[in-house]
């Protein structure tokens, strides 16, 4: 017997496709990442990211009227120190003129109305490339939180509207919230890192920034990539000490913990598509093992469909343009 429900039918033409189709793209989802370095003229491509790029803050401001006209809203800064700029204390990361300060200003001159998102980490800063301050070994976990409260109130202060806490250590949104609140910057918004598991997706990126950790590796406080319920506890925990919107991180290997957390909470979810996913399509797509958009599109549509309303990723640009 025939089935009278034939569910080909709604597939048969683009027309019918796209009038179903349930998870839709736009450069409204997308949070773009850009790093800024020292100095004038730069736009220095990294080795690692084919066609990503270090800006100097007058390339900044290029690229953030650029990203609007295409749509796109939200950035997401990260900043590569200087080495006779770096310690164990994150000094610089306080300094009201550091070149991430700067940044936020750039962008808020450039195009007011963008929205300017700030990591919050001392791994850039830090002579042992960690994202707390190093103690007999090991990564401190409150005395790393009272700079990175500190921090927040500085990127605020620039111009900041969203802090975005990267570091992992414990009660650090609280120890934010609460130092913004005390300089009366309630409006300032916290986004959490808050499941950030220690992935092998980073290495392009602390390329970018300079800021591979120099002894160890950041197990003792990113999460372990085998727990699943874990990712959960972590997120309702940021939400309580006052986080805004939470992030998954990384994105594809991920997608059952992005569920998870989207089932699980009521605020914004974001997802990192990390470096490590963007420079695999790059290199399979230079050899022609791999069509590059059409590839693209679906990486990104699957973590849209697995609960994504944020997505930050290095293939924003690529994407607008396909609008």
């Amino acid at each position: 017997m025939f089935p009278t429900s034939r569910y080909r039918r709604l597939r048969q033409s683009e027309a019918i496709r796209s009038l179903v189709r349930e998870t839709i793209l736009s450069p409204n989802d997308f949070l773009v990442p850009l790093f800024v370095v020292e100095g004038k003229n730069i736009k220095q491509e990294i080795a690692s990211m084919p066609g990503y790029f270090r800006l100097s803050l007058d390339n900044l401001d290029k690229e953030i009227h650029e990203l609007w006209k295409m749509g796109l809203k939200s950035v997401l800064l990260f900043v590569k120190v200087e080495d006779a700029l770096k310690d164990n204390e994150g000094k610089e990361a306080l300094n009201p003129d550091g070149l991430m300060q700067r940044a936020i200003k750039t962008v808020k001159n450039a195009v007011p109305d963008m929205l300017v998102m700030t990591d919050v980490a001392l791994d850039p800063f830090s002579i042992y490339g960690h994202d707390g301050i190093v103690k007999n070994g090991k990564i401190t976990n409150d005395e790393t939180i009272s700079v990175l409260a500190k921090m927040s109130v500085s990127h605020a202060q620039a111009g900041a509207d969203f802090v975005a806490p990267s570091d992992m250590m414990d009660g650090r949104i609280l120890g934010i919230r609460q130092a913004l609140d005390a300089q009366k910057l309630i409006d300032t918004g916290i986004m959490s890192y808050s499941a950030k598991y220690a992935s092998a997706f980073y290495g392009p990126f602390r390329d970018a920034l300079d800021s591979a950790p120099g002894f160890g590796d950041k197990k003792t406080y990113q999460m372990d990539f085998s727990n699943r319920t874990e990712a959960v506890k972590e997120t309702q925990a940021d939400i309580d000490e006052g986080a805004d919107i939470v992030m998954v991180k990384p994105g594809l290997c991920y997608l059952d913990i992005v569920r998870d957390v989207k089932n699980s909470v009521n605020v914004p979810v974001a997802v990192y598509q990390v470096s490590g996913e963007y420079s695999m399509l790059k290199a399979a797509a230079e050899r022609g093992w791999l069509d590059h958009d059409a590839v693209m599109l679906e990486q990104l549509i699957a973590i849209k469909r697995a609960g994504a309303d944020i997505i930050a990723s290095y293939f924003a640009k690529e994407v607008a343009r396909l609008f």
